[in-house]
């Protein structure tokens, strides 16, 4: 006799690195990272982004989610001002999350797998925690941040929670790219250059193409990539993609 299995049912905990369906609203993120803290354990969580491009002195974190409450300010400057320097570099160095122990004798941290977590000087700050570094390209890095006095992952669920923490930010960058007003959409000249601009074409050959000049072609472009707010052209061929202008 056969047995047909039904597909098995995907846990709150499980994870799919995948564009989000549908538009997401913070609550939504809320909800996730609440079910990440319970999960883990803590007692508050923080997500921090990176913003700045190019030099080191250039970038920062920034407060993007938290459930600190009226305590915010204080306990995003004591997080920023132990250990600001070291999760910078960190990021540019490596994916491993990094864990460290709070002051005072009721604080512990440990990960069930050392080896794939990097630690911070212990002692700094009045809780433990541990943080997990997202890097996405150049925008919509960061790190998703737990705190509390008892902070003990085990490996698979150290693994598990940082799969979430790349997701959390994937769906916040596109929710991101999804906040262009109408006024900042792509016209149809910009849309057409960006697309012969993603299928290698110079300007030049775009001029041609579209009867322009290459003045023209160029401020097209331009105004293309202001309004995805992208870096360069590259980047803004790269997000123009993601956001179904052009393929």
């Amino acid at each position: 006799m056969e047995i047909q299995l039904s597909a098995p049912l995907i846990s709150e905990a499980e994870i799919r690195l995948a564009r989000p369906p549908k538009s997401v609203r913070a609550a939504d993120f809320v909800s996730r990272l609440q079910v990440m803290q319970t999960v883990l354990g803590a007692e508050h969580f923080a997500v921090l982004r990176l913003s700045g491009q190019g030099l080191p002195t250039a970038r920062k974190f920034t407060l993007a989610l938290h459930n600190w409450a009226q305590d915010v300010d204080r306990k995003a400057d004591q997080l920023l001002g132990a250990y600001d320097a070291a999760m910078l570099a960190h990021l540019e160095a490596s994916m491993l999350p990094l864990i460290w122990e709070g002051a005072g004798g009721n604080q512990f941290a440990v990960a069930g797998a050392e080896i794939f977590t990097t630690r911070l000087p212990a002692g700094v700050l009045p809780w433990s925690g541990i943080a997990f570094p997202v890097r996405l390209g150049a925008q919509g890095n960061g790190y998703v941040v737990f705190i509390g006095n008892f902070i003990a992952p085990s490996g698979d669920l150290t693994v598990d929670l940082h799969m979430q923490s790349c997701q959390i930010l994937i769906d916040m960058l596109a929710a991101d790219e999804k906040k262009l007003t109408p006024a900042e959409a792509l016209s149809e000249r910009e849309i057409a250059c960006l697309q012969m601009a993603g299928d290698g074409c110079i300007s030049e050959v775009i001029a041609e193409k579209m009867g322009l000049s290459v003045h023209t072609v160029n401020a097209y472009l331009g105004t293309a990539t202001t309004k995805l707010d992208a870096v360069n052209r590259i980047q803004a061929i790269a997000k123009a993609i993601r956001l179904g202008y052009i393929t």
